[in-house]
């Protein structure tokens, strides 16, 4: 409890940040631990609540004190996901604060469209729809096709709350073709919100087999949590093709995996189905209860969709029929107050997707258009001048190309070499001065870690400077003396550098492993992040890992 006071404390006073860092320590056991570390710890799922906060406000104020733009970022971002409703968009605000510091395109861009994400999951649309396209600003001036991707899949969301079925569908097709080999969690999405499309434009055939692919491939790639959205969007498909008792069924098996996961958008959908659903079966009573839970969501959460609105309808004609005066003027109101809710947003969406999302790409092959049409009033001299630099620059670019491919062969040669002696370690031993251990201790030591890059201990999960310490029965100081002296490294550097040599000769010799996506082979070498694996094999090698292995496939072919 403590803790929880003490990091409230610390995030609504960020303005004290530096007086805070000294009264809001990290616990000693947690200092010396990496964001790695600190993040697997946070996504733990075995451990409790109170734990949990422990890990989330360490990350935060070790970002904070290393003042690492791009981590504090995400550690609001951790935030988002584990705290209640009503502070999310308090640490959206602070997430993207923290980014901007970092002047990088890609993690503002990043940053805004998580705070989209945010709105969208109170389906406040408007305000989600006004920051996707703050994000799509920013994502646009980088080379990241996964954040580029990622605002394509939300937008196309908002695509299929207006009803541009059509348009969301060719949406939904393109992310799931790149997120198929990229990211497991977003490829399910997009299948789901495909199958979801299918349903609207009444191709119910084929949204049954999407939904049945997502099932297959959930289970294929051991990636369970979109099943129960598989399964609801199955139920609401059977209910619009009158299969009203199987549609029950479904839908009623899939909720409790929803409600676990706080979706209260998906669960109102649900809701709406099950009442139409008896309502079609001729069972109106039974149907009028959850049409009531449908206006209670529109209460508590003020959240409504074009096709539940017919809840309404059918209320006020079940109170008509029971001859309910009162309460048929309440549901008439009520109907009234959400048409008008659902036009305001529909018009502000509209306007929003066609003037600033969908033309922006007209607007800008329009200005491509007229500056070609400029340059052909320009004299020949001109016209020549262009023509030449336009050689230059291609001349320039191939010899640049050529230049940086035989470096990067230079590296991959290296690396090659690198593997090959790897059984020999060398001794690069730096300057004696301020070595303050004995001859026979520094060997010994020497020993002790060359036992411990053979035995690939590197590879342990949570190591750190002083577990390394205790395994040689020395102080960390000796051992990042005894480091530094003969590998020329920091402690993280030596390890990521142990990791990457290691992966690296597996992949040589391990053909299998050419097949994994860079995710895959983060988990293989030991890293918690894609990004951080591709960096740790840039820095270690000078090639990124894409790279070794296309030159290797290349040797394999012509061998």
């Amino acid at each position: 409890m403590i803790i929880r006071y003490l990091l409230v404390i610390s995030l609504c006073f960020s303005q004290y940040a530096d007086a805070q860092e000294h009264r809001i320590q990290i616990p000693d056991s947690l200092k010396g631990k990496d964001f790695d570390y600190l993040f697997d710890r946070i996504e733990d799922d075995s451990i409790s609540n109170e734990q949990r906060e422990l890990y989330l406000m360490s990350f935060l104020m070790k970002a904070r004190l290393e003042k690492n733009w791009e981590e504090l970022s995400n550690a609001y971002k951790n935030y988002i996901h584990y705290a209640p409703d009503k502070f999310k968009l308090f640490y959206a605000d602070s997430m993207v604060a923290a980014a901007k510091k970092s002047d990088s395109n890609e993690i503002i861009g990043a940053a805004y469209l998580s705070k989209g994400i945010a709105y969208y999951g109170q389906k406040r649309l408007a305000e989600a729809m006004d920051i996707y396209l703050i994000a799509n600003g920013y994502i646009k001036k980088t080379d990241d096709k996964y954040l580029l991707y990622k605002t394509k899949y939300h937008i196309g969301q908002i695509k299929f709350y207006l009803g541009y079925y059509d348009e969301a569908i060719l949406i939904f097709q393109d992310c799931i073709n790149y997120f198929e080999k990229s990211n497991v969690r977003a490829y399910l999405n997009s299948l789901h919100s495909l199958g979801v499309c299918y349903d609207m434009v009444g191709n119910h055939g084929l949204s049954t087999s999407i939904n049945e692919k997502g099932i297959a491939e959930g289970k294929r790639t051991k990636n369970f949590e979109m099943e129960p959205y598989f399964e609801h969007s199955e139920g609401v498909n059977q209910s619009m093709i009158h299969n009203y008792k199987i549609a029950i069924k479904k839908i009623h098996s899939s909720l409790p995996g929803i409600i676990e996961n706080k979706d209260f958008a998906n669960e109102t959908v649900g809701y709406f189905y099950i009442g139409k659903s008896y309502w079609g079966l001729g069972e109106k009573q039974k149907a009028v209860v959850y049409f009531k839970k449908v206006d209670k969501s529109y209460t508590d959460r003020r959240y409504i969709r074009p096709d539940i609105r017919q809840a309404y309808e059918f209320l006020i004609s079940y109170c008509k029929e029971k001859n309910m005066i009162k309460t048929e003027l309440y549901y008439v109101q009520r109907l009234l107050e959400v048409d008008k809710k659902l036009h305001i947003t529909y018009k502000y969406l509209q306007g929003k997707i066609h003037k600033e999302y969908d033309t922006e790409e007209l607007k800008e092959e329009q200005r491509k258009l007229k500056r070609s049409l400029d340059l052909r009033k320009y004299n020949d001299q001109i016209f020549f001048s262009i023509i030449g630099g336009m050689f230059i620059f291609i001349i320039y670019g191939i010899v640049r190309y050529f230049k940086n491919k035989k470096e990067a062969r230079t590296k991959y040669e290296e690396l090659l070499k690198k593997l090959e002696q790897s059984d020999n370690v060398k001794d690069n031993k730096s300057d004696e001065s301020d070595f303050s251990m004995s001859k026979g201790a520094e060997e010994a030591m020497l020993h002790n870690l060359q036992k411990f890059e053979s035995s690939k201990k590197f590879l342990e999960k949570d190591l750190n400077l002083t577990k390394l310490a205790g395994y040689f029965n020395t102080n960390t100081k000796y051992i990042s003396l005894i480091i530094a002296r003969h590998r020329n490294k920091k402690f993280n550097e030596y390890i990521n550098g142990l990791k990457i040599d290691n992966i690296a000769q597996r992949i040589q010799k391990e053909k299998f492993l050419r097949n994994y996506t860079h995710e895959a082979l983060a988990v293989e070498a030991g890293f918690s992040s894609t990004r951080r694996f591709v960096k740790a094999f840039i820095n270690s090698t000078g090639i990124t890992p894409k790279y070794f292995i296309e030159e290797l496939q290349k040797e394999d072919i012509i061998s």
